[in-house]
């Protein structure tokens, strides 16, 4: 296995519990919770392995706990499995956050104060204007995209895949949105574990806020490459994905895009935090193999293929 991608759930995929089995199990695991957790200046941890849910789905904890268990589930793959390297990294919205530190183009405290910012501009335009997200299945997007112009304010925010698109915008459209999206034929229309309409016109303000804090940032060249959300092609120059990373709050997330790209270089996929993602891989019908590490059991996974 030669040429192997790291990708990262975003925003949506977080769980009670989730790392809390790498903290128990694994000092350097342990080491990145309680570091962010200093760093914070409060027990994210806490709201992670405890709850409540509604707690951990606001914006500012589920970004920031995202970020945090993905690194401690990377610093636990390196100490075991040193010669696991990744050729390419991505991940979805706020996953990118948690690709560019596998990706080496930034460091651990830098990207945890810049999502915990991002976290708070965005809270700040979800209070602008009332939105929600919604997951549309088995509908492909001409359709989509034909029932949603005759509503106000709602827009395509993800490609997932070819038939799981994700529109975005104000919360009684999207509502209403649902109903006329149903009566189309989509096999299921869900309304996400997210406080606004993320990745539409709306988040405007929070790209505008960002786009200083990202500009100041120090990034650095690395020999891992990044596919980006925005563009789903590897940046030109750190300029380059500057401009991609602040435009991202704000524009549509094509990720089918990202994993046909990325697949084509790759020979397998290692999703870090979650499973959904290795689910859209499968949809998607990607040639690589494919495992997630969501759980430190897990693990045994990446004993089966570099066993063998």
């Amino acid at each position: 296995m030669k040429n192997i991608a790291f990708i990262f759930p975003g925003q949506g995929s977080q769980k009670v519990l989730m790392g809390k089995d790498f903290y128990d199990n694994f000092r350097v695991a342990k080491e990145i919770f309680d570091k962010a957790n200093s760093l914070l200046n409060y027990t994210l941890t806490d709201i992670m392995f405890n709850g409540p849910k509604e707690k951990l789905d606001l914006t500012q904890n589920s970004q920031l706990a995202l970020f945090v268990n993905a690194v401690a589930i990377l610093k636990v793959i390196e100490a075991k499995y040193p010669d696991i390297s990744p050729k390419i990294c991505a991940g979805l919205s706020l996953g990118e956050y948690s690709a560019l530190f596998a990706s080496k183009k930034l460091g651990f405290e830098e990207l945890l104060f810049l999502i915990q910012k991002r976290a708070a501009f965005m809270g700040g335009a979800c209070k602008l204007n009332s939105g929600a997200m919604a997951a549309i299945i088995n509908l492909n997007i001409d359709t989509i995209k034909n029932v949603i112009k005759d509503f106000k304010d709602v827009w395509i925010a993800n490609i997932n895949t070819d038939q799981q698109i994700v529109i975005s915008g104000k919360k009684e459209s999207i509502e209403k949105v649902l109903l006329a999206l149903k009566e189309k034929g989509a096999k299921r229309a869900l309304l996400l574990d997210v406080q606004g309409a993320f990745h539409t016109p709306f988040m405007k303000s929070a790209e505008e806020n960002l786009k200083n804090e990202i500009l100041q940032a120090n990034f650095l060249v690395s020999n891992i490459d990044i596919v980006m959300n925005v563009t789903a092609k590897e940046p030109q120059d750190t300029s380059n994905l500057k401009t991609n990373l602040i435009k991202q709050v704000s524009s549509t997330i094509k990720w089918a895009e990202t994993i046909k790209n990325m697949d084509e270089k790759v020979d397998l996929f290692i999703e870090i935090g979650s499973k959904a993602l290795t689910n859209m891989n499968r949809t998607i019908g990607v040639k690589a193999k494919c495992i997630a590490i969501e759980k430190a059991s897990d693990l045994k996974e990446l004993e089966n293929v570099f066993e063998k």
